[in-house]
C-alpha cells in the first residue's frame, strides 16, 4: 500500500485512498453485520492484491483478536489494537465497549493514508492519550459523557482541539478534501455513541464520485 516513500511529500493517489478506505468501511460493516468486532484494525492487517492496477483490492486479515458481540455489550479486555489505532475509551480502562472501537481504528488509518504518517504515534498508553488530547482537546464532561467515571482517568494536560485542516495540508495543497474531513471527524468522535457507524460511512458524501458499482463488483466480502 506503500510504495513512494513516506510522508505527506509523498501522498497516494486520492483516488485510490478513497477507493481502499471504502472498501475498509464495507470489510468493517460486514464483520459488524454478522455481530463480530474485529478489534485489531491497523495496516499490517490490511492486504492489497494489485494485479488489477486500475482497481485494487483490499481485504482485511488477521481477525485473531475479533470477538462476538451482542447488545447490550459485554465486558471484554482492553488489551487490544496496536496503541496507535486504539480508541480513547479501551485506552481509559473501558471494558464495556462494541463496534466503535473498530471506527476509531479505520479514522486512524484513514488519516494515516492520507498524511503517510500516524496521526497518534504514542509509545505507551498514556503517552497514546495524550498524543490524541494534543490534537482533538482534552476531553472533558461536557465534550465526552462520562469520561470522567473510566477508571484510567486521571487529571491529563488541558489541550484546545486542534483544527484538522491543518493536519492535513502540506506546503499549500490540502491533502483532504473538506467532505473527508467531515468524516474522519465523525470517526474520530470521542463519545463512541455518536461515532459514526460502518454501515452509515458508507454513505457519506465523501464518496459520492467514487464508482462503487465496480468496487462492489470486486470480490466481496473485503476479508480473508
Amino acid at each position: 500500500m506503500d510504495r513512494n516513500g513516506k510522508g505527506p511529500a509523498h501522498p497516494l493517489p486520492k483516488r485510490l485512498i478513497k477507493s481502499f478506505l471504502y472498501q475498509l468501511i464495507k470489510g468493517v460493516a460486514h464483520c459488524h453485520k454478522h455481530g463480530v468486532m474485529h478489534r485489531d484494525l491497523k495496516p499490517q492487517n490490511l492486504l492489497v492484491d494489485d494485479s488489477n492496477p486500475e482497481q485494487p483490492l483490499l481485504k482485511i486479515a488477521d481477525l485473531g483478536l475479533a470477538r462476538a458481540f451482542s447488545i447490550p455489550v459485554k465486558s471484554y479486555t482492553h488489551e487490544i489494537v496496536t496503541l496507535w489505532y486504539r480508541s480513547p475509551e479501551v485506552l481509559l480502562g473501558g471494558t464495556h465497549y462494541s463496534t466503535p472501537v473498530d471506527m476509531w481504528s479505520v479514522g486512524c488509518i484513514f488519516a494515516e493514508m492520507v498524511r503517510k504518517t500516524p496521526l497518534f504515534p504514542g509509545d505507551s498508553e498514556y503517552q497514546q492519550l495524550l498524543h490524541i488530547f494534543k490534537v482533538l482537546g482534552t476531553p472533558n464532561e461536557q465534550t465526552w459523557s462520562g469520561v470522567n467515571r473510566f477508571r484510567d482517568w486521571h487529571e491529563y494536560p488541558q489541550w484546545q482541539p486542534q483544527d484538522l485542516t491543518t493536519l492535513f495540508k502540506y506546503k499549500d495543497t490540502d491533502l483532504l478534501e473538506p467532505s473527508g474531513l467531515d468524516l474522519l471527524k465523525k470517526m474520530l468522535k470521542y463519545d463512541n455513541s455518536q461515532r459514526i457507524s460502518a454501515k452509515e460511512a458508507l454513505n457519506h458524501p465523501y464518496f459520492n464520485d467514487l464508482d462503487k458499482e465496480a468496487i462492489d463488483a470486486l470480490e466481496s466480502p473485503n476479508i480473508i
